[in-house]
């Protein structure tokens, strides 16, 4: 295992690297729906709300370029197909943001169908690069 700057251990394997980063973005992430509906339903903070949820969906507009690095890492015959999902993650995000839409950032990463205490979208993606063998 190797360390980095703020003492945490980082995963040597690429696919760990890249599923561990994965996986702090959507507990990242979380934490923000958190603080969002907290500001929302607690302090009737519409303001904070929107804020939040704004910095939710940068955070996955950014989520290509944060997680280059670690792509780049692995082969080419599955780096492709992971840099496109990212870019799924960050154009709606990047429409949402674009359009302004609270609902549509509220929505980012959650299917129709999405029941309360599932996983949303990342999550289920970093499960599924944690599973990549080559």
């Amino acid at each position: 295992m190797n360390t980095s700057d703020n003492g945490s251990t980082r995963p040597r394997h690429p696919v760990d690297a890249l599923s561990t980063f994965l996986e702090d973005t959507a507990r990242q992430i979380r934490r923000l729906e958190q603080q969002a509906e907290h500001a929302l339903h607690e302090k009737n903070d519409q303001q904070e709300y929107r804020r939040l949820l704004a910095e939710k969906a940068t955070v996955l507009s950014e989520l290509p370029a944060l997680a280059e690095a670690r792509v780049a890492a692995l082969p080419d015959s599955v780096a492709g197909a992971v840099r496109e999902r990212l870019e799924r993650f960050a154009q709606s995000a990047s429409n949402a943001l674009r359009i302004g839409s609270i609902f549509y950032m509220s929505a980012l990463l959650y299917p129709e169908h999405h029941k309360e205490g599932d996983k949303n979208d990342l999550e289920r993606y970093a499960d599924e690069v944690r599973d990549i063998r080559y």
